[in-house]
């Protein structure tokens, strides 16, 4: 600014002489014309100051707190991912779709760089990707590279459990800790290993390193040979220290590793001793095979109740830290000879008899496809875990119901195979699923507590064939309160089908209560399932482990399920209030071990660990506060979920076919032959 001052006193000065000299103007002329030039010149430092600012601002330093300038200097880092074991689809000219983590992606082909010319391209695959296991490359979204999975095996499957699978052929191979599996037949969905079928060479497996990297489902089986794991003897675990051998015809025994199999041959009846230290187990499994389609393997020191068992098919050995474990693959259908008899007595009507078969054919194939011994390759045992095989011999009536039902399964309307649980004894209403009290119970609507009486079943076969709304009955519903279910169980309704049955209703009393055993039945009861058996503590009942109970106070069903089954029992005691939950838990807790259940009949059985049902009420005998005694009034054997066998019974004796047996115990569902 100081800078300016003299310039305009300068203009002032010389303006005015110039004006004075020049253009002759009087005084006041001139002193107008020196406003306007002072004027001017003010206007004219303004704007020079004004000017210095700008530029002053314009050419600041970046204060801390600004973002720097961005440059196009910078590298570009590029962001690169790999889909390990990742299924193809589809390819284009322009890209992948990729089947990844169960969702259909699609992805285009990046640039990529040649290391030798170093000359720039799109990428392209070497020869065709479709429908191949691989691992793909991407690179900022874009695909860069695709390793093809080509080496492959298939093969029998044997066994499989989460650290590897066991193949026929090849022996067991490790499943590598980022395998992938695919069901390719049907709609695409991922799977594992434990979706392998037993017995079944339906599935490739991708290797890599000499890892399982990839289990490719290629096609759906219908599934004919059955695997039952055979207890030991009096079905006392699952492992054998010794078995002693023999078959009805000649047969061979085949042992040793798959690359040297060696082939040893015995007449009939010529027996042979394995244990654990045996010759035979230098390899992978042993097999006895009948050298005839209908010889059969006979365990000689394996007990059952028909004596000594003789199993159709072949017997398959493997020897495991704990024993040795014995495996009989026979087919569905024979295996079913065996088990009809050992389930329902061969004397039942005929009609009966084919419901018990498509029932014991559809859960048996259930586990065929999902199997209850993975880690082994066994679908099934032979016990009453599963359903009892080759307890009981084979019988004409039961063989025969199972040909006439030859291949039928259970389906339910939209297509899956029906749950078919079934059980002894109603007591005139059935319960739902929830009765097992599981972490995730199965939706299954078409299990329904409802009352199994011959008007009950009437209404409902005349809706079915009139093609109307099927009868809505909300028994299951109204039991659930302690007044009606008591009025209801200590009441006979004769239009139940099995009012006549011995297990229709029975009453059991507990004299002298046993504090040390119910305390010791809650210990075993609550190792079993934690989440079962709960301890009040602070308001809320909690999962601790039981000491000794001490006196009792109270017992009582505190909640009841679907049909009035024994949900919830709760056990007031001197150290602790107890919840037991599900029907199963509450018959073990309620059942002393030494008394005896008196059937309506007036007969009285035996009930060495757990009570028949969890339809009773209970009834308290106390002294001096403490309870003494207990005593029930129940009704039904089992657990009262799908089919009851005697209510099946009585149905067919009324003239109801086996279909609308079936029908009525299992709603909506069919009839499908799986061979046809």
């Amino acid at each position: 600014m100081a800078e300016l001052l003299p310039l305009w006193k300068y203009m002032v000065r010389t303006g005015g002489i110039i004006l004075k000299d020049r253009w002759g103007l009087n005084k006041s002329q001139r002193m107008q014309l020196k406003a306007f030039i002072c004027l001017l010149g003010l206007v004219l430092i303004i704007a020079l100051f004004l000017g210095k600012l700008l530029s002053a601002w314009v050419h600041r330093e970046p204060s801390d707190e600004q973002e720097p300038p961005v440059t196009s200097d910078e590298p570009h880092i590029p962001v690169v991912q790999t889909f390990k074991n990742v299924w193809i689809l589809e390819e284009g000219e322009e890209g992948l779709l990729l089947f990844h983590e169960g969702q259909r992606e699609q992805y285009p082909y990046g640039i990529v760089t040649d290391s030798v010319s170093g000359i720039q391209d799109t990428y392209q695959p070497e020869g065709s990707v479709r429908e191949q296991l691989a691992d793909v490359e991407l690179t900022d979204g874009e695909i860069t590279h695709v390793i093809i999975k080509t080496e492959k095996i298939s093969g029998r499957i044997l066994s499989a459990d989460t650290s590897g699978v066991e193949i026929e052929g090849y022996g067991r191979l490790p499943l590598a800790e980022d395998y992938r599996g695919y069901k390719l037949y049907g709609s695409l969905q991922m799977s594992r290993a434990r979706d392998l079928l037993f017995g079944y060479s339906n599935a490739d497996l991708c290797l890599e390193n000499g890892e399982i990297c990839g289990i490719l489902l290629v096609r759906e089986e219908t599934m004919e040979n059955i695997r039952v794991l055979i207890k030991a003897a009096d079905y006392k675990g699952s492992f054998h220290q010794q078995l002693v051998l023999t078959s009805s015809t000649g047969y061979t025994v085949t042992y040793g590793d798959y690359e040297n199999r060696q082939v040893e041959t015995h007449n009939a009846g010529e027996e042979i001793v394995i244990d654990t230290s045996s010759n035979y187990f230098q390899g992978d499994r042993v097999q006895i095979i009948p050298d005839v389609l209908t010889g059969k393997v006979t365990l000689k020191n394996v007990g059952r109740s028909q004596g000594t068992p003789s199993y159709r098919g072949h017997i398959e050995l493997l020897l495991t830290e704990q024993g040795i474990v014995v495996i009989n693959e026979v087919p569905l259908e024979e295996y079913l000879y065996s088990v009809v008899p050992s389930e329902m007595p061969s004397g039942y009507p005929t009609e009966a008899l084919k419901a018990q078969a498509i029932c014991a054919r559809s859960y048996a194939y259930g586990h065929m496809e999902h199997a209850g011994y993975p880690q082994y390759g066994a679908h099934v045992d032979d016990s009453a875990s599963y359903q009892v095989y080759n307890n009981i011999l084979e019988q004409e009536s039961t063989t025969t119901a199972v040909k006439d039902t030859y291949g039928q399964l259970l389906y339910t309307a939209d297509g899956m195979l029906a749950s078919t649980y079934y059980y002894s004894t109603s007591c005139g209403v059935g319960s739902d699923v929830t009765v097992w009290k599981t972490a995730n119970p199965p939706d299954l609507p078409y299990l329904k507590a409802k009352s199994l009486s011959r008007t009950a079943m009437t209404e409902y076969v005349a809706a079915m064939a009139g093609g109307m709304e099927l009868p809505q009955d909300d028994i299951g519903t109204r039991l659930q309160e302690e007044a009606a279910f008591a009025e209801f169980i200590t009441s006979v309704n004769k239009d139940d089908f099995e009012a006549e049955e011995g297990w229709y209703r029975w009453t059991y009393s507990v004299e002298s209560l046993d504090i040390d055993h119910m305390t010791k039945v809650l210990q075993d009861r609550y190792a079993a399932n934690n989440s079962l058996v709960l301890t009040l503590a602070d308001g809320e009942y909690v999962s601790q482990e039981v000491s000794n109970i001490g006196d009792v106070k109270e017992i009582y069903v505190a909640k009841r399920g679907q049909g009035g089954v024994a949900e919830e029992l709760i056990i007031e005691a001197e150290n602790g209030t107890y919840k037991v939950i599900s029907e199963h838990n509450i018959r073990y807790v309620l059942c002393n071990g030494t008394s005896k259940v008196i059937r309506q009949d007036g007969s009285k059985v035996a009930s060495a660990s757990m009570l028949p049902s969890g339809f009773f009420v209970i009834a308290t005998g106390k002294k001096n506060g403490d309870v003494v005694a207990y005593s029930l009034a129940g009704g039904g054997f089992g657990h009262g979920v799908g089919m009851s066998q005697n209510g099946a019974r009585q149905m067919a004796r009324n003239g109801f076919q086996t279909g609308e047996i079936l029908q009525f115990f299992f709603e909506n569902c069919r009839i499908v032959n799986i061979y046809e």
